[in-house]
């Protein structure tokens, strides 16, 4: 087991493990136990119900956060022609219209934290599979990062103002940034809501039983809070 320094364990300190918060208390929790000199991010974990080596099981989306996630994001779209033109117009940090910038991240430059790309651009870039893949950074449909050069301002818009994309992993978790330490309690809690509204929307027909096993929430240095469950799943109607 790994160990912690004094800063956490005192953070621990103030987090009865045995007691399920509601989303409010869980959120004031982490932001009274963020111990670093940082802005920390705060996070949601989500334990699922469902079986994610089957595909009608699997859960992915897209949501805005209606208060951001507190950074700059920075935007790289791979367009060509009017799209290109139509995208750097929009406000895309990057925008690779040639074989240069592809060449320069298959060379491994990867300052950019969204990749979008139109379909046309798609025989291109799917050379960068093997870098950007991994890295969760490949344009594709089911992600809402491939799209029309029509679309590219909406979407651009959308990633520089808190567009998460989320997947379930082979452990049936889902793990998403809400905001940070510096937002205030009411901030956080409409982008846990917003989240959670998503994964409700997005729950598999074939998936029986509970659809939340586990809800936690934490900053990114900080330990886990558990979250009443109940209670989460009833945030968007308050």
């Amino acid at each position: 087991m790994a160990k912690h320094g004094k800063k956490y364990n005192d953070a621990l300190d103030k987090i009865d493990r045995m007691k399920r918060y509601s989303p409010r208390e869980a959120l004031e929790l982490a932001k009274e136990t963020s111990y670093v000199n940082f802005d920390e991010t705060v996070e949601l974990h989500a334990r699922l119900g469902v079986d994610p080596r089957h595909a009608d099981q699997i859960v992915r989306d897209v949501v805005v956060l209606p208060h951001g996630l507190g950074k700059t994001v920075r935007v790289l779209v791979f367009a060509q022609g009017e799209d290109a033109a139509r995208a750097r117009e929009a406000g895309a940090d990057y925008v690779a219209d040639g074989d240069d910038l592809i060449e320069k991240i298959e060379e491994g430059w990867l300052e950019f934290d969204v990749a979008l790309s139109t379909p046309s651009m798609m025989s291109k870039v799917g050379r960068l599979g093997p870098v950007l893949g991994p890295r969760g950074l490949m344009p594709n449909p089911k992600a809402g990062t491939m799209v029309p050069g029509d679309d590219l301002p909406r979407v651009i818009e959308e990633s520089k103002a808190g567009r998460i994309e989320y997947r379930v992993d082979k452990t049936s978790n889902v793990h998403a940034p809400i905001g940070k330490v510096s937002f205030s309690v009411d901030k956080l809690y409409d982008n846990m809501a917003s989240f959670m509204e998503s994964l409700l929307i997005n729950r598999p027909a074939a998936t029986k039983g509970s659809f939340f096993r586990k809800i936690v929430v934490s900053t990114s240095m900080g330990p886990g809070i558990n979250v009443d469950i109940s209670q989460a799943k009833e945030m968007q109607e308050g």
